[in-house]
């Protein structure tokens, strides 16, 4: 059974970060590993530090925790940076509530419910998220104009990825 140095567990968690995945989960030899965004310590952050934890036997468990208590460091800077570049521009980020589906409109070939640029209210519904066959309405949280679409139509999405980016009023 080999355990995982500090740079293959590195790579994981740049790999969680950059596709911004809530949670992810391998094993590999005997080794499990899990790292998990911790969204309820941070829940309007754009991305919350990474928190690892990590089990198998008691011997790998001991020796993979070490790793994984010096790895959540790494995230924070990221995590601050990217804070304080919306801060300065104030903008909110709307997030995925559900992992599905992502749709832009209520059907194929009619008009998307939002653009970049569009002026949104509190309420309205900026997008569809399918999961499980049943279509989810994506509600707007926030007074103000849509900056940004981070997902294209039809495209997959995780709990807890960004969705749009909107300057509040």
């Amino acid at each position: 059974m080999s355990l995982m140095d500090i740079s293959q567990l590195k790579q994981l968690l740049e790999l969680v970060r950059e596709h911004e995945l809530a949670e992810f989960e391998i094993e590999h030899e005997g080794l499990r590993v899990r790292i998990r965004k911790d969204a309820a310590a941070a829940p309007n952050v754009a991305l919350p530090a990474a928190s690892a934890i990590a089990g198998v036997a008691a011997a790998p468990a001991a020796a993979a925790s070490a790793p994984a208590q010096t790895a959540p460091p790494v995230a924070a800077p990221a995590a601050a940076e990217e804070t304080a570049a919306d801060a300065e521009v104030d903008l909110a980020v709307v997030k995925s509530p559900i992992v599905g589906t992502f749709y832009r409109s209520a059907e194929p070939g009619a008009p998307s419910f939002v653009e970049i640029g569009s002026t949104v209210k509190k309420g309205q519904v900026l997008c569809i998220i399918e999961a499980m066959k049943l279509m989810n309405e994506i509600d707007c949280e926030y007074d103000g104009e849509v900056m940004n679409i981070y997902v294209e139509n039809g495209q997959p999405v995780q709990y807890g990825e960004r969705l749009f980016a909107i300057r509040t009023r």
